[in-house]
């Protein structure tokens, strides 16, 4: 999205588009959201119910106290922009990663196949998909990690600044320099990875099963690496192996006609996907495992 104030500054106080107002509104109500669950959590701790449920809140909760201002900021707002920030940038990453992982098996039937035998082998068709089960997943796993390498969330780190004069990788970088990683070019470098712009789950089972992403191994790095990586990493992970299991495990999923699945990508802060994905799902469990209630 092109916002005019981003390249002219001045012109801010104008809104032109209404993307500002926009902003500000979805904000508001993020903060009302996130304001009645802190709350709730408050209200639970001060009675004590709160014992055998607690969550990341809960833990922000006990770290911070109530009254306590820290860089000029009480306790509430960065229990609060914490806890949002980790549920956005996962939620994010989930949708925009689990619509390419999709894309991508639909394009690759004989992954598709081999994703469902495993979650058949291992979990069969009698119940649903539990967290539990993930650790014996390990090609699904691979695929997860093949779909962040070919399109990470976002195809640009977050940008970090240079705190004084340094020189990476022979190149001058004076201090308060902004800099960016290109994730999509080092995920796609032909030097570490064979037919890097083809998707094969099977590299992560054998030349690189032991590569991992969690900023350990430079050359996969979608959540960044060091310190100030993505907070939400492991929320994320949990949330997407999880779906990505249920649905395939759930249903049998086709395009709708012979046409392969539009790979063109769109510019933006995420890696989005230029064209809405569109998939006919038919189940594949008996009837009752479907029962929401």
């Amino acid at each position: 999205m092109f916002v005019v104030s981003d390249a002219l500054p001045f012109l801010r106080w104008l809104d032109l588009g209404g993307a500002e107002k926009a902003m500000k509104r979805t904000a508001k109500n993020l903060d009302h959201a996130v304001e009645k669950w802190l709350e709730e959590h408050k209200q639970k701790k001060a009675s004590g119910t709160a014992k055998g449920e607690e969550d990341f809140m809960d833990l922000m909760l006990s770290v911070l106290d109530d009254g306590k201002e820290l860089s000029n900021r009480s306790a509430d707002t960065i229990n609060k922009a914490t806890c949002l920030t980790l549920i956005l940038a996962a939620s994010d990453t989930t949708s925009v990663t689990l619509t390419w992982t999709l894309s991508l098996l639909l394009n690759n039937h004989e992954v598709l196949k081999k994703a469902q035998d495993e979650l058949d082998i291992h979990i069969g068709r009698e119940r649903q998909v539990k967290e539990s089960d993930m650790k014996n997943l390990v090609y699904l796993q691979a695929i997860i990690k093949e779909t962040f390498r070919l399109y990470p969330a976002a195809p640009l780190s977050v940008p970090h600044e240079s705190m004084e004069e340094c020189t990476v990788g022979g190149y001058h970088i004076p201090a308060g320099t902004r800099l960016f990683t290109n994730l999509s070019k080092i995920h796609r470098d032909p030097q570490v990875w064979s037919d890097p712009d083809e998707f094969q789950p099977e590299r992560f089972l054998t030349t690189h099963k032991d590569c991992d992403f969690r900023g350990q191994h430079f050359e996969l790095i979608p959540f960044g690496s060091g310190r100030r990586m993505c907070p939400g990493v492991s929320f994320a992970l949990q949330v997407l192996n999880l779906a990505l299991a249920t649905l395939l495990h759930g249903f049998d999923i086709e395009t709708l006609d012979d046409a392969p699945i539009d790979m063109t990508e769109t510019g933006g802060i995420t890696n989005i996907k230029a064209t809405p994905l569109e998939a006919l799902l038919t189940p594949r469990l008996s009837p009752g495992l479907y029962d929401l209630q």
